[in-house]
């Protein structure tokens, strides 16, 4: 569903990405772990056209996509670390507004069936994001995401400032979404959440995806070991 192809970005004499090559098929998580300025931001970023590469290509559903295509980006959804939604608006006000600018008009009913999906207590619904924990404002996102039927969903340290029982409610949620065969990349700095929620993950160094190995295959503490060593 989502793949990169020796893809690059420059910036002058600096390359923030080299030669990337990435799959992630439908109903799989690929977590993206390195340090800051490894390369995981740049990438989401190319994927989802906020910058150009250098070099290389990008595919979606098995079609190479230029940089602004945004027929064939409809596909995706993005969760970044601080999810950016109208804190004056209600819950349900702000997936109506963000489902309308995608093209699509859902009665309240409908509204209300995504954001119970995402696990939102019906309480706050009609509330005012103003008072939203993260965790919260993220399984509105995540309702704008279905919403918009995005088959391919990409996270941006999601789990970052998140309290246990909100990072456990928000794995299951991931595990749902891959469930039901959306492809979803995460970038991330939580080793044992990757090895939790994810099928594949990669280790980046310097632009470079330096190991990509599957989930089932390493625990969290040799996958720790692991990471220390590369980076």
């Amino acid at each position: 569903m989502l793949q990169a192809i020796s893809l690059s970005k420059n910036y002058q004499s600096y390359r923030a990405l080299n030669q990337l090559n990435l799959t992630v098929n439908p109903g799989e998580v690929f977590c993206l772990l390195g340090q800051n300025g490894a390369g995981k931001t740049t990438t989401i970023n190319l994927f989802l056209g906020f910058i150009e590469p250098s070099s290389g290509k990008i595919l979606i559903d098995n079609e190479e996509i230029s940089a602004h295509d945004d027929e064939r980006r409809k596909h995706l959804a993005y969760i970044p670390e601080v999810v950016m939604l109208y804190s004056n608006l209600s819950a349900i006000e702000n997936l109506d507004y963000f489902s309308k600018l995608a093209g699509f008009n859902y009665g309240t009913s409908s509204l209300i069936g995504f954001l119970k999906q995402c696990g939102l207590q019906e309480a706050a619904h009609h509330k005012h994001l103003s008072g939203f924990s993260k965790g919260m404002r993220q399984k509105v996102g995540i309702a704008i995401a279905l919403a918009k039927n995005a088959k391919i969903i990409l996270m941006d340290e999601p789990t970052s400032g998140l309290d246990p029982k909100a990072t456990a409610e928000f794995t299951q949620l991931v595990k749902q979404l891959a469930a039901e065969g959306k492809s979803i990349l995460m970038a991330t700095h939580d080793i044992f959440n990757a090895v939790n929620v994810g099928s594949h993950i990669g280790i980046m160094k310097q632009g470079e995806l330096i190991h990509t190995l599957k989930a089932s295959d390493i625990t969290a503490a040799d996958l720790q070991e692991l990471y220390l060593q590369t980076i």
